[in-house]
């Protein structure tokens, strides 16, 4: 395997970092520590010896097909980024909120950030 290709493999956002299941979607919403922000409302609680895992719910509410699918992909690539950053690991789940028109990738990153209480700017 080639330089590149190892360091695309380590990029990516493999199923043991996502939230999959119905039920843990539920359990977090139900459990967790909810945080709210003027575009996504983070809900957080402990992670399991799996480490920090995603959800991301985006309804039909947001917009368009291809409005909701970039928010998701605009919030895996915050949390591909910021990842080994989350301590301690910790279960996430983001809701977009309605009325996301041109949001950019600083916009998540500064909202996501203060609601995970990451150091700005890094």
């Amino acid at each position: 395997m080639t330089v590149a290709a190892d360091a695309e493999r380590t990029q990516r956002f493999p199923s043991r970092h996502r939230l999959r299941k119905r039920h843990e979607f539920l359990a977090l919403q139900r459990d967790g520590r909810r945080h709210n922000g003027p575009r996504f409302v983070v809900i957080t609680r402990p992670g399991g010896a799996g480490g920090t895992r995603l959800g991301i719910t985006t309804s039909r509410k947001v917009g368009s097909a291809p409005r909701r699918n970039r928010i998701r992909r605009l919030v895996r690539e915050f949390f591909r980024r910021h990842r080994a950053r989350i301590e301690p690991p910790r279960e996430l789940l983001v809701i977009a909120r309605p009325g996301i028109d041109a949001i950019t990738y600083d916009d998540v990153v500064h909202e996501l950030s203060r609601a995970l209480g990451l150091a700005a700017g890094v």
